[in-house]
């Protein structure tokens, strides 16, 4: 954390005191990402997290002293956690306005008590405390931690070996947690930079020869002069010292306006800025920055002068007309008559220049770039760029004449197929949906020797016979193809094209040299994007028909690696690929032979295998799914599922996990008895395939036929086994899925608990990433809902890492843990616990989450936390705002939400002094707004609140006078009986009141009532007879004082 704090963070000198964090996105992400780790800390390191640092950590708070509730002493200026160290010190001290925490576990709890103002916590912790890591561990552990790689693990180990303290385990964790974090917010700052726009040399080389030309004395010019600080030019265009352009400095400029003094500018790759300028005695550059950082040169000048700004806008023409003549590249498509000689001019140039850098030793490395650059070979430079490619656009073919058209015809195309995207497809698949930057060789690169001896040998494959085309592809071939400077040689000098061109030719070994070299670099993601744009798919898809299996493989797999993004995937479908792969999957039909025996030679297997996984690859857009099916996928992949072959059965289960997601899926693949053999693979020594075949599981068990199938087929046990397997985190992500969709039948969970599946998922609930956790809990909400499971995980200790779940911030997952938690409180010891851990506060707060999903869960849990917790009534007033909060809730527009806030409403509504309160704070009239509801569920809870509600003061009277008799009476006519309960008691309440029952037989109840006096339900009987009596009772009081 030392190391991104230090080399990431934008620190900025605060006049004689300490350094403050810059107000940056880049800062602003750390911070977040910091203030993450820490508040997940608690729950996911629970033993980490009470360790106690060597020293505090220590800042001036914003927080006071009454924001803090159970579990610290608090005065008027002071706290102190309840939770101290060994020598009885608390671990959190608050002394306004300084504040000192010992430990994570109080860290992330003050995170957490500091609500909205946490993320100004967290910058004024990191301000003050530069160096966490020795604070934290010690300095021995922060010498360790600026380390890399090898030497760090080595480096932790000899201190545990040598140390006696018996702590050393945990700082050994610690450490290497803090490790991980460093790295993750170097990874993280760099992909936050990658996506600026960054200047370098060229463009500032450019600017300043540009503005060399417009100084002067005269009174026109903008400048007077612009000189650069040193004469000296490095090999990669930068006129800064080397350990500054580690910084990303290019150069310093001393600039003369004529309206200022000299300023000394600082270019860099992140922008421009003023620094100290030139010192006194030893005319050394004062390399600080002084002020903001500007986009460009001519931004900061425009800023610091206005005879500069007012100059310039007069010679902004010229300048403009300039600056494109030196970048042709970048020229409207207008301009394309009268700047083409000068783009093959300077594109000439530019070409003798790289290749003179490319034989000169540089020392910087290849690295991917953000920006377009064209290379071409010496061949095609000397032919005027006759780069042709052929794009749709509007129904008709067009081929640019240059790089300069097509440039535009590409955005053009790129525009086009977008929209298409929007609207003809869809996609479950996140992975390299976006269309990512394109990485090309940088021109002053150090390149290695395969780089240019592939383009020597693509030089052959343009110019040679049919012989040297083929020596040329093996040649090629014996590359390390997996390199990706190899595969962008192949690339950069037009090799692609070639290729794809010996696809169309009729010499088969020409074909499956050509194949077998795409296969490997269509690993590549820019590459894929590239055999598309050139067209490439087409041609493979047409290959699929060849009588030569080795070709139809090879067709199939570098398909396979191609159409991982979903144009690539378009492109397949819509010519005929998808049909076409499908038919390889019964490659053996067409054989002499039967057609089972000929399936397992080892040629049509390995067909039939290239062929799934091309399908894998396609089946992860819907339209794709369909195709398939319709081609008749789903037997053939049966079939296919009951071989031994396991490179066959991955791509096959594969496939079916994919499709399984719809639900057209699921029916047939119930229907075509594959749940059995996915059952029988989870007994596989494969943990790719056990992984693939239990997703696939967790896919079709949202259906109960296959859950009772998974059970009848012996499928439980395998899965309870895997679960003790916890080294490959993707596979237990899967196998926990499939257990927590076949724990939703209760014949299920019967056998779960036979197997010890249970303890083990409670197991699972500490140290695990959450996508596993997810599923776990899920899981245990499942088994929550039966007495017996509910004994063993209290027993098993399961309570306090769910409590602890409830503070993160994964909707899905606080959705099943406060399902999990609301399961638990029915049983009272289980409440006792939850109640300590202050569970109850923690399910309220999430009352405030923005997910409806997630508000709605923890309404639900809440009901039996109330209903079964010691002394309720005063329990929910000791939360401060909370009933309020909950009434506020009955605005919302969800059904589920208003649903399970009734449920809430109902259960505080049994407490007098709760049910005054939220009587105060409008409970009656939101309640009746709610009254014309077709919904049954929140028809039955909307009664029952309003019944529990009439017992207070004259909330009978102000139902009625809400209209909120009649829609009720209406609830009577539905077709289920809890809702015909829970109206039926509404109803008798209110019709205590006279005007109600006016109301009520007008609407014609007495007649619905009685009807339901008959019912088998005691409760309904009851009610329904008491609501008819008190009608009736005030009819004969009416009828007697209309005759006396």
């Amino acid at each position: 954390m030392g190391v991104a704090l230090t080399r990431s963070a934008q620190w900025t000198a605060a006049g004689h005191g300490a350094k403050t964090l810059e107000v940056t996105p880049l800062n602003e992400a750390i911070v977040k990402e910091i203030m993450m780790f820490v508040e997940s800390f608690i729950y996911k390191y629970p033993q980490e997290a009470n360790y106690v640092f060597v020293e505090p950590l220590e800042w001036k708070t914003n927080l006071d002293p009454s924001a803090f509730g159970s579990g610290y002493a608090v005065s008027e200026t002071t706290v102190k956690s309840e939770e101290v160290d060994k020598n009885g010190e608390p671990l959190l001290y608050l002394s306004v306005p300084q504040i000192k925490i010992r430990s994570f576990g109080q860290l992330s709890r003050m995170l957490y008590i500091a609500k909205s103002m946490k993320l100004k916590e967290a910058q004024a912790c990191i301000e003050a405390n530069r160096n966490p890591v020795a604070k934290i561990l010690g300095l021995d552990y922060n010498i360790i931690n600026g380390k890399n790689g090898n030497s760090f693990v080595s480096s932790v180990l000899d201190k545990m070996n040598k140390d006696d303290d018996p702590e050393s385990e945990i700082k050994m964790k610690i450490a290497l947690q803090l490790k991980q974090l460093d790295l993750h917010l170097l990874n993280h700052s760099l992909k936050h930079i990658s996506l600026e726009i960054r200047l370098n040399s060229g463009t500032v080389k450019n600017d300043i020869e540009l503005l060399k030309q417009f100084s002067g004395k005269g009174e026109q010019t903008v400048l007077e002069s612009i000189e650069y600080t040193s004469d000296y030019e490095f090999s990669n265009g930068c006129r800064a010292p080397p350990w500054r352009q580690i910084q990303g400095e290019i150069c310093y400029v001393l600039v003369k306006p004529h309206d200022a003094e000299i300023l000394c500018v600082t270019c860099s790759k992140e922008g421009v800025f003023l620094n100290g300028g030139k010192t006194d005695d030893e005319g050394q550059i004062n390399y600080e920055r002084k002020g903001e950082i500007y986009k460009d040169l001519v931004t900061l000048l425009k800023e610091k002068s206005a005879i500069f700004s007012e100059n310039m806008s007069k010679q902004e023409v010229k300048f403009s007309e300039q600056l494109q003549k030196d970048q042709p590249n970048k020229a409207p498509k207008e301009e394309v008559a009268v700047t083409h000689k000068t783009s093959i001019t300077s594109r000439k140039s530019a070409q003798e220049n790289r290749i003179n850098l490319g034989r000169s030793q540089l020392t910087k490395r290849l690295e991917p770039s953000l920006n377009w650059r064209t290379s071409v070979s010496s061949k095609e430079s000397r032919n005027t760029l006759r780069d042709t490619q052929v794009e749709k656009h509007g129904g008709k073919l067009e081929k640019s004449r240059s790089s300069l058209s097509s440039g535009r015809a590409q955005l053009i195309r790129k525009s086009v197929e977008k929209i298409e995207e929007i609207i003809s497809d869809s996609s479950s698949e996140s992975e390299e949906d976006e269309e990512q930057p394109d990485h090309r060789q940088e021109a002053n690169a150090d390149l290695p020797s395969e780089y240019w001896q592939i383009q020597k040998l693509v030089k052959y494959l343009k110019g040679g016979n049919q012989t040297a085309t083929v020596i040329a592809l093996c040649s090629m071939k014996d590359f390390n193809l997996a390199q990706e400077t190899c595969q962008l040689a192949i690339r950069d000098v037009g090799g692609l094209e070639v290729l794809i061109n010996l696809l169309e030719t009729d010499e088969v070994k020409c074909k499956i040299g050509s194949l077998k070299i795409l296969k490997e670099i269509s690993h590549n993601p820019q590459i894929r994007r590239n055999i598309v744009d050139l067209g490439g798919l087409p041609v493979m898809v047409n290959i699929l028909d060849s009588p030569h299996k080795s070709l139809k493989c090879l067709a199939a797999e570098t398909i396979a690696n191609v159409a991982k993004f979903k144009r690539a995937r378009r492109v397949v479908r819509r010519h005929g690929g998808i049909t076409k792969l499908v038919a390889l999957l019964d490659c053996g039909k067409h054989s002499a032979e039967p057609a089972q025996s000929s399936l397992y030679e080892t040629r049509d297997v390995e067909v039939a295998r290239c062929g799934a996984l091309a399908l894998w690859s396609c089946s992860k857009s819907y339209a794709n799914k369909e195709s398939i099916r319709k081609a008749g996928g789903i037997p053939l992949l049966a079939r296919l599922l009951k071989t031994s072959h396991e490179d066959m059965l991955i791509p096959v289960v594969g496939t079916l996990q994919e499709c399984a997601s719809e639900e057209n899926y699921r029916a047939a693949i119930k229907a075509e008895r594959i749940i059995e053999n996915l059952v029988k693979n989870l007994n596989s020594e494969n943990e790719q395939l056990q992984e693939h075949c239990a997703m696939a599981i967790y896919q079709c068990a949202e259906d109960e036929d296959t859950r009772d199938l998974v059970r009848l087929h012996g499928g439980l046990k395998p899965l309870a086994s895997l679960l003790t397997n916890t080294d490959n985190k993707e596979r237990l992500a899967a196998v926990t899925g499939a257990v927590w969709k076949c724990s939703i039948s209760k014949e299920n969970v019967t056998k779960f608990r036979e197997y010890k599946a249970i303890e083990t998922l409670v197991g699972l609930l500490t140290d695990q990433p959450e996508e596993v956790l997810v599923n776990v809990v899920g899981a245990l909400g499942e088994c929550c809902q039966e007495h017996e499971n509910r004994i063993i995980i209290r027993k098993c200790g399961g309570i306090q890492p769910l409590v602890n779940l409830l503070v993160g911030i994964n909707q899905a997952l606080l959705v099943n843990v406060t399902k999990a938690v609301g399961a638990c409180a029915v049983e009272p010891e289980s409440m006792m616990i939850i109640d300590r851990l202050d569970g109850v506060r923690l399910l309220w707060s999430l009352l405030k989450n923005p997910h409806p999903d997630v508000k709605a869960s923890a309404a639900w849990a809440l009901c039996p936390c109330i209903q079964n917790a010691k002394d309720a009534g005063e329990m929910v007033r000791s939360f401060v705002g909370g009933l309020e909060l909950v009434v506020n809730l009955l605005k919302s527009e969800n059904k589920e939400v208003l649903a399970s806030v009734c449920a809430v409403i109902t259960n505080i509504a049994k407490d007098q002094e709760n049910l005054a309160v939220i009587t105060d704070h409008g409970v009656v009239p939101l309640l009746s707004k709610l009254a014309n509801t077709n919904n049954d569920k929140l028809r039955r809870h909307l009664a029952e609140t309003i019944s529990r509600c009439c017992m207070w003061g004259r909330n009978r009277v102000a139902f009625g006078e809400h209209k909120a008799v009649a829609p009720l009476v209406r609830y009577l006519k539905s077709n289920d009986t809890n809702v015909h309960r829970a109206t039926a008691q509404a109803l008798y309440q209110l019709s205590e009141d006279a005007d109600n029952c006016i109301t009520m037989h007008e609407n014609g109840a007495v007649k619905l009532l009685l009807d339901m006096v008959g019912s088998p339900d005691e409760e309904l009987q009851e009610a329904a007879a008491g609501c008819i009596s008190n009608i009736r009772r005030l009819a004969l009081a009416i009828e007697k004082a209309r005759y006396s």
